[in-house]
């Protein structure tokens, strides 16, 4: 269950996609400005607006935001904008005033510093490089060609925004206008020159400077300009003033370059570190920003670094200054979670299901799974395929290890692997291509329709945490129940393992981390479209699916490091839903007027929106968050979650007006707290086949309620009516 490994950041493989996956070299989307570089290109990353449309929407590092001015905005810059928001000028609506709210935003486009230089101008580009999980370089060339004027090291949780330059003349600009710049009368470090520049709407920000000397001169109330030219970096950080000042002086003189991740797993302890790189003083430790998440499960000695400096981010809450060259978390893993239905509080729930428990069930698995799963699998969409053969997978193992009929389950295995050996061979209707331009594999749907949005956009890398978890779910299933099975589909798979969550640098064939933002603690869902309020992810659900997927695919074939990576994701990914996506009353991070809607509906990286890309309807908002009901759920949504929840929006009676597959997916889900009245609900022999998902099947939903509570044997013989009305909801 859970082995030791001091490093489970090791390759799933190396080797090209197995040779039934085609290749080609071309993408509808160009790499604008990007670098030629060995390592394949993340596309769901925090700086991918830098390489996509007009290259100006933002890039949020938190706590800071940076943009690329490109002669727009108050000052007409084509320098690089800094913005630093609080939480007193967001946006709140439709209606400001309604608690809660549906949404709140944070404003864009405000330049309250842009670093700059003489040299650029209309004919400035915009390159970049050295684009890793958690890093790039963006260069300011003042022509094609040239070399950068300004090079921006990006990190996520970077302290300063620092700007390189290399020979050029720097120039500060402010769409905010200056009420003050004022030089330090002693340095704070040698070498190093500061400035404190307090705007005129009353924010204090620090400017050093590490290179040759520098002085500027104030030329007007947007503008000032140095008096020579510069080889150095300067670096910028917002005030708050007194002791707070003096950590950015220890701090001045050295930046985060990138950084690496490292992992271990002893049992049930895992643990990950960040260890940055950095340019600069080397005598001299990191000041970083860390995210709620973070500082939550940080070991004694990182947690010792850490300081009383807070600055708001757009949609994380307070981040807390770090002074380290490195970080380390520490998780409890959930390595005794299988197949089987499980609980935090009790582990997997070891069986057996009572006789007329399985008796029931039974009845039902013997009609689903004799329904047609060639019909209902090869569609023209990786993600409605996908879930439709999770759902075939989860009857298949229920029928054999919980209800103990192994006949029935072997043949509904054959047709299991006749449907999932469509994908395998690449005679779906869209097949996969391994494309080089980005590294990656896509659907080909939308190069054969010319459609970006076809299948959720997945040949732009949307959503392919989500799509292809599902089939790794699926293929976990039939390869516990027949181990002979792996051989021939194992580096097909692996390959979908690698496309969404690649660990290493050594495998030159997909970025490191597609999905999965280990800064973030949870996925991005939106691929290769620019944004100006950031990467989103809709569907946390689907994202802690996609964790669980590899952690049993990883037990499947003995890949320990797998498995411990996606019990660690795992473990990840419930602590960060349950601080950024899925509210309780107890919530602290998230704005008190947005917190009572329960879920974030559509989180971004500069807004969160209490809705979804396809309805309005309650049950649309929060179910996206529930889908699919599996033994992970309980680990992520947690009772008081659920009950509250519930209460909110689908307690007396309501659930009961809900109709098609939601209201299966409410059920289920309430399943966590309540379920006896779920287990009665999809006994019923009233029980309507049109309240299942597609991805849904009443047989584990039945065995998910069961495994949530010792029912005592009668209840396995409720057939009548479950009444919402009657308020057993």
């Amino acid at each position: 269950m859970g082995g030791t490994s001091d490093n489970i950041f090791q390759p799933v493989a190396t080797d090209a996609p197995p040779s039934v996956i085609g290749s080609r070299q071309d993408h509808p989307v160009p790499r604008l400005g990007v670098q030629p570089q060995h390592a394949p290109i993340s596309t769901n990353k925090f700086y991918a607006n830098f390489f996509l449309g007009s290259q100006t929407a933002g890039t949020w590092t938190h706590p800071y935001s940076v943009a690329w001015s490109k002669g727009g905005g108050s000052t007409q810059s084509w320098g690089m904008s800094i913005s630093h928001i609080d939480a007193d000028q967001r946006v709140y609506g439709p209606n400001s005033a309604a608690t809660p709210v549906q949404y709140f935003i944070n404003p864009i486009g405000i330049q309250s510093l842009v670093l700059s230089a003489v040299e650029l101008g209309a004919s400035t580009t915009l390159s970049m490089d050295t684009l890793t999980a958690f890093s790039a370089s963006v260069n300011l060339l003042p022509s094609a060609g040239a070399a950068p004027a300004i090079t921006f090291p990006l990190v996520q949780g970077m302290g300063f925004v620092t700007g390189i330059y290399n020979g050029g003349t720097p120039v500060i600009q402010t769409g905010i206008f200056f009420r003050s710049i004022t030089k330090a009368t002693s340095n704070p470090k040698p070498g190093i020159t500061k400035y404190t520049i307090i705007l005129e709407d009353g924010k204090t920000w620090l400017l050093y400077a590490s290179g040759n000397p520098i002085d500027f001169t104030v030329v007007n109330n947007g503008l000032a300009q140095a008096t020579s030219n510069f080889n150095g970096f300067i670096q910028i950080a917002k005030s708050l003033g007194g002791d707070f000042e003096a950590l950015y002086d220890a701090a001045c003189g050295v930046y985060a370059t990138t950084a690496t991740l490292s992992g271990s797993a002893n049992g049930a302890i895992g643990s990950y570190t960040l260890s940055f790189s950095k340019g600069g003083l080397v005598n001299t430790a990191l000041l970083m920003f860390a995210l709620p998440h973070h500082t939550e499960s940080f070991s004694p000695q990182t947690a010792s670094a850490a300081t009383n400096l807070q600055l708001q981010t757009t949609t994380k809450g307070l981040a807390t200054a770090v002074v380290a060259d490195s970080w380390t978390m520490v998780e409890n893993l959930p390595t005794t979670m299988g197949f089987a239905p499980w609980s935090p509080s009790t582990g997997a729930q070891r069986l057996p299901f009572s006789a007329a428990t399985i008796q029931t069930i039974l009845s039902v698995a013997q009609s689903e799974i004799s329904q047609n799963m060639s019909a209902q699998s090869n569609l023209n969409s990786m993600y409605y395929s996908g879930k439709a053969l999770a759902k075939f997978a989860g009857i298949v193992y229920t029928i054999h290890d919980l209800l103990g009929n192994s006949a029935l389950a072997e043949a509904g295995l054959n047709t299991l692997k006749q449907s999932f050996a469509v994908f395998a061979n690449n005679k779906q209707q869209f097949p996969l291509v391994y494309e080089t331009a980005w590294g990656g594999v896509v659907s080909t749907a939308s190069y054969a329709t010319g459609n970006s949005g076809v299948d959720f956009g997945n040949t732009y890398y949307n959503d392919h945490h989500f799509h292809y978890g599902y089939f790794i779910y699926a293929a976990s299933i039939i390869g516990t129940l027949d181990p002979t099975w792996l051989k021939a589909n194992k580096a097909w798979v692996n390959t979908l393992v690698r496309d969404i969550a690649n660990p290493s640098p050594l495998d030159h064939f997909f970025p490191v981390s597609r999905n999965f933002d280990w800064y973030h603690g949870h996925s991005w869902a939106h691929g290769l479209y620019e944004t100006f309020d950031g990467k989103d992810e809709e569907s946390s659900s689907e994202d802690a699916m996609s964790a669980y997927a590899l952690k049993l695919w990883g037990r499947a074939i003995g890949d320990s490091n797998l498995e411990a990576r996606g019990n660690l994701q795992l473990s990840i990914t419930a602590r960060s839903l349950q601080n950024y996506f899925l509210y309780t009353t107890t919530n602290t991070i998230q704005p008190p007027n947005f917190t009572p809607n329960r879920v974030s509906g559509i989180l971004f990286e500069n807004k969160i929106d209490h809705a979804t890309y396809f309805g309005a309807n309650p049950e649309y908002i929060q179910g996206i968050h529930m889908l699919p009901l599996l033994p992970c759920s309980t680990l992520t949504r947690t009772p008081t979650f659920v009950q509250e929840e519930w209460d909110t929006y689908f307690s007396n009676g309501r659930a009961e007006k809900v109709v098609g597959g939601w209201k299966g997916i409410l059920m289920a889900n309430y399943a966590i707290v309540n379920p006896k009245a779920a287990w009665s609900f999809f006994a019923s022999g009233a029980f309507d086949e049109s309240w299942l998902d597609g991805g849904a099947s009443r047989t584990w939903y039945l065995a998910f309620a069961a495994g949530q509570s010792s029912l005592p044997p009668f209840c396995s013989f409720v057939f009548a009516v479950w009444d919402l009305k009657k308020g057993h909801g």
